[in-house]
């Protein structure tokens, strides 16, 4: 090897080796500063628990300094345009659900590309809707309501927990499937319209499982369907959507989201570590107490699910002409 050869070999070799130690630096300095969660709601939400959780166990596990940081406002939009123009050093993240897919195929006038302005870390876990309904409802089932005449069904109400939402979206498929008409009736979160639907001011809600749970409990509530692929063992006797003839799935999920620019690898060494959180045993058992299911881990998985649903959810505001501005 000539002298002039060796230089150059060294050269590389010593170059490489500068960018490998810069990039480990870089990642190991996400460690260090604190790292601000926007959660895009405001506190008590499934989302806002969830984070919670999650930004917790990255304290106690990883040493990150996590703050949540709710900022509310336009069904998410606010804190998600907050972070998609925040500085891609992997101090701010979005914990984003099923709305950041929503949103985009609702609204013409969302500020941001829910994906070409976010890099995807992971995805969190997932829970199904439930369709429910006040316990003098004459169907005890989805399959039931859907072999009532139209003629009555047209009149009845379902509630909400606004125009755009997964709710309100779950319901829209659910019309596309099988041509069941009902009225709907958008409310300023799922909370209202489940306690109109208590007192029998309205007969169906969709929602969460989590937030019907006390009242499916105290049978203020009785369960009619859940979105789901297979029954939920943790509700066995509640029929799915497929089961009457409807195969629809659709779920309130999370994510975690870094603005787009974020490096390949400090976004990978947040990813790892909140994902190591997944498998704690305690994170596992609140999660199961909440009906949150895990989901496929890592970005690939992320953006491939994420288009999926953005697909999903534009056909079906392209269909029923929801639009939400």
């Amino acid at each position: 090897m000539t002298t002039m050869v060796r230089r150059r070999f060294l050269s590389a070799g010593l170059a490489a080796a500068a960018v490998a130690g810069s990039s480990a630096a870089r990642a190991q300095a996400v460690l260090t500063k604190p790292v601000r969660m926007v959660v895009p709601y405001g506190v008590g939400g499934g989302a806002d628990f969830s984070a919670r959780l999650i930004a917790q166990k990255l304290i106690d596990q990883a040493g990150l300094k996590v703050i949540i940081d709710n900022k509310p406002g336009a069904s998410g939009i606010v804190g998600t345009d907050f972070v998609a123009k925040s500085p891609a050093d992997g101090s701010v993240l979005l914990y984003c659900d099923t709305t950041h897919a929503l949103n985009t195929a609702v609204n013409p006038k969302v500020p941001y590309d829910p994906v070409a302005d976010f890099k995807p870390l992971t995805l969190i876990g997932r829970s199904p809707q439930l369709l429910v309904a006040h316990p003098s409802f004459p169907a005890n089932s989805l399959k039931e309501l859907l072999a009532m005449p139209r003629e009555k069904t047209k009149d009845m109400a379902i509630g909400s927990s606004g125009l755009g939402s997964t709710p309100h979206m779950t319901y829209e498929r659910l019309h596309l499937l099988t041509g069941l008409t009902l009225v709907h009736v958008p409310y300023k979160g799922g909370g209202p319209a489940l306690s109109d639907a208590v007192t029998g001011q309205i007969p169906l809600v969709v929602n969460s499982i989590p937030a019907c749970i006390p009242h499916l409990q105290a049978k203020r509530l009785k369960p009619l369907a859940l979105a789901a692929a297979e029954r939920n063992p943790r509700m066995p006797d509640v029929q799915t959507f497929a089961e009457a003839g409807a195969p629809l799935e659709v779920s309130t999920w999370y994510g975690v989201l870094a603005p787009a620019r974020t490096p390949q690898d400090v976004a990978d060494k947040l990813a790892r570590e909140i994902e190591r959180t997944l498998d704690d045993a305690d994170i596992k058992a609140r999660f199961d107490e909440t009906f949150l299911d895990p989901m496929p881990r890592g970005e690939q998985a992320f953006a491939a699910f994420l288009a999926e649903e953005i697909a999903q959810w534009k056909a079906v505001a392209t269909q029923t002409g929801v639009v939400v501005d």
